[in-house]
């Protein structure tokens, strides 16, 4: 059974992230919340915690996985990031979007797109989370925690956060609760590989950024 820690939304308790941080680094799976959707998460270099995850999303190797990081300059060591790009990007983060960025060597070659070469990050606003990755010092994985079924089809989103920590409570060694019920949007994605923006995926935020960008995307 997971162990359960109970964090302020607004000020998670030092002690109680230190506590988990540790964990993660010892190999790790979370349930945890995020500006979007709870996810699936560990730390980002944790080869071994990171073949778990894949595995309980049944995701083959060439399906890439995001992961969070704290602020547009942790984003520079894991993506090439042009000052075009750079920009961009500082109008929208933190907050609920996706960058699709060529990776760095430091990206794991199990979170990588392996033809493209990518990689898909965030910059999450939500205390919780910043708390976690400020003091893990590395990325965290951030996968929707809703697993697919015998057909491998993702159910709908929406539970019930009882009813989701009940289906998760054997598969992750820790879930953290701020409070707040499960999101049902997940984040808009954004593609930044090309000369202009491509919207992969319309998801929370997504008026927004084409308030932003207006003709400057491409859906």
């Amino acid at each position: 059974m997971a162990e359960c820690y109970t964090l302020h939304p607004e000020i998670p308790q030092p002690r109680r992230v230190e506590t988990i941080v540790s964990a993660l680094k010892s190999g790790a799976i979370m349930l945890y919340p995020t500006d979007t959707v709870y996810a699936i998460g560990c730390d980002l270099n944790f080869k071994s915690a990171l073949e778990r995850v894949r595995k309980m999303k049944r995701l083959t190797n060439d399906k890439p996985l995001t992961f969070l990081c704290p602020s547009l300059s942790n984003i520079a060591r894991y993506a090439w990031v042009s000052d075009r790009v750079y920009r961009l990007m500082k109008r929208l983060i933190p907050g609920p979007y996706t960058f699709l960025l060529p990776a760095t060597k430091l990206v794991p070659k199990l979170v990588m797109n392996p033809q493209r070469k990518t990689t898909g990050i965030r910059v999450p606003n939500h205390a919780v989370c910043q708390a976690l990755l400020r003091s893990l010092d590395n990325p965290l994985i951030s996968t929707s925690a809703y697993l697919p079924n015998q057909e491998g089809e993702l159910p709908t989103l929406g539970f019930e956060k009882v009813r989701l920590f009940d289906a998760l409570d054997k598969l992750v060694d820790i879930i953290v609760d701020d409070g707040s019920e499960p999101g049902t949007e997940v984040s808009t994605i954004l593609d930044l590989t090309s000369a202009d923006p491509v919207v992969v995926r319309q998801g929370l935020g997504w008026e927004n950024l084409q308030q932003w960008l207006g003709t400057q995307i491409e859906t």
